[in-house]
């Protein structure tokens, strides 16, 4: 009998939607489609190789968190989900990472007037990412590094966004 009443009230909860996070205002510019092309990848068979790909922005929860899905088919980027969101009280973002491989990951995250950075320091394979969002917001031009060590940085691969949709 107990186990009913639980799941009305989970029921009746779900109708509820939540008020947008107000810690995620600056990133509704991001919410739409995009086309993605990565290029000067080290990983890649021939680094000067290009590999085209699809992103969407989109609202969790009614705003509670920003989803970021990539990939299509091979030979892009892995699918990968990216859940975005921030302690109202945290001068940074969490995202939390996962892609058709496997991996599993956890970034922190800053997006200030157009700049947009994310990294991650882990013991032997530390990352960073810097995105700069054009003026008219259709196009974002970014690179990520990585790292041993937090102290020597190469390289890893270049992307651009380009805005298909809102």
């Amino acid at each position: 009998m107990q186990k009913k009443v639980r799941r009305q009230k989970r029921s009746e909860n779900t109708k509820q939607l939540p008020k947008p996070n107000p810690a995620l205002k600056a990133l509704e510019g991001l919410v739409g489609d995009w086309d993605l092309e990565l290029s000067n990848a080290s990983f890649l068979p021939n680094p000067s190789d290009t590999v085209k790909g699809h992103v969407t922005f989109e609202w969790l929860e009614n705003g509670g968190f920003l989803v970021m899905r990539q990939g299509d088919k091979p030979p892009s980027p892995p699918a990968a989900s990216w859940v975005i969101g921030r302690d109202e009280a945290a001068e940074n973002y969490s995202i939390l990472y996962f892609d058709s491989r496997g991996v599993s990951r956890r970034y922190e995250m800053s997006f200030t007037q157009g700049v947009w950075k994310i990294w991650r320091e882990a013991p032997g394979f530390w990352q960073r990412y810097e995105g700069q969002v054009s003026g008219n917001g259709k196009t974002i031009t970014a690179h990520w590094e990585n790292s041993p060590d937090g102290k020597q940085w190469k390289h890893d691969f270049d992307l651009t966004y380009t805005r298909v949709s809102s």
